[in-house]
């Protein structure tokens, strides 16, 4: 009997005890509420809209889920044709600095490149394949950097060995970025670069 009421002694004194700590015991199942829903960074079909002259197909990265993702776009056939580095990164450059559309944000899609932002062509002397941008690479958050690296990569605005080679309006050398599947996962973190490229020489 002397057990018994230790025993109920010791429960009330671990409930006291816990109460004293601002928990509430319960045995009654608490609901939290649902779990967060993953964004789901999917497209569920193409857009439709009127087009007043012929489109060609382009795929700009967009940022969702804090990593990079692909995503079809149409541009005009003057600004989209092939052939031209320039005028295609370009015409990629001004779809970055497009507002996502109301189905690409809802699936969660945003872009972190900010217009103004423009691309020009080599001076005398830069490497083969370089693009110069209106501001300097490294001057870019990261993920915008990755987003234009990553889309001109896929694109004939790239180097013959897949690497984008970008400038800016100052005088520092070019470098040599490159898309890696780590840059799409964690588009945040610094690219890998080939460093200053040699200079093209005298044509």
């Amino acid at each position: 009997m002397r057990r018994v009421v230790a025993a109920a002694a010791g429960a009330v004194a671990f409930a006291a005890a816990v109460a004293g700590c601002g928990i509430r015991t319960t045995t009654v199942p608490v609901d939290a509420g649902p779990a967060p829903s993953r964004v789901p960074c999917t497209l569920s079909g193409k857009e439709t809209a009127t087009q007043t002259q012929p489109q060609v197909p382009v795929r700009v990265y967009l940022v969702c889920a804090s990593a990079l993702e692909a995503v079809d776009r149409a541009v005009p056939i003057a600004e989209g044709r092939t052939g031209n580095r320039v005028r295609i990164a370009q015409a990629l450059l001004g779809e970055l600095q497009e507002n996502p559309s109301e189905t690409e944000r809802e699936a969660g899609f945003t872009t972190l490149v900010r217009a103004p932002l423009t691309v020009l062509g080599p001076r005398s002397g830069d490497a083969a394949g370089t693009l110069r941008l209106s501001r300097q690479p490294e001057d870019l958050p990261p993920a915008a950097l990755a987003q234009i690296v990553c889309t001109f990569a896929e694109s004939e605005a790239a180097a013959d060995d897949g690497t984008v080679v970008l400038g800016g309006p100052g005088e520092y050398p070019p470098r040599g970025y490159r898309c890696t599947p780590s840059v799409k996962l964690r588009p945040d973190t610094a690219l890998p670069t080939a460093g200053p490229l040699p200079s093209a020489g005298p044509s």
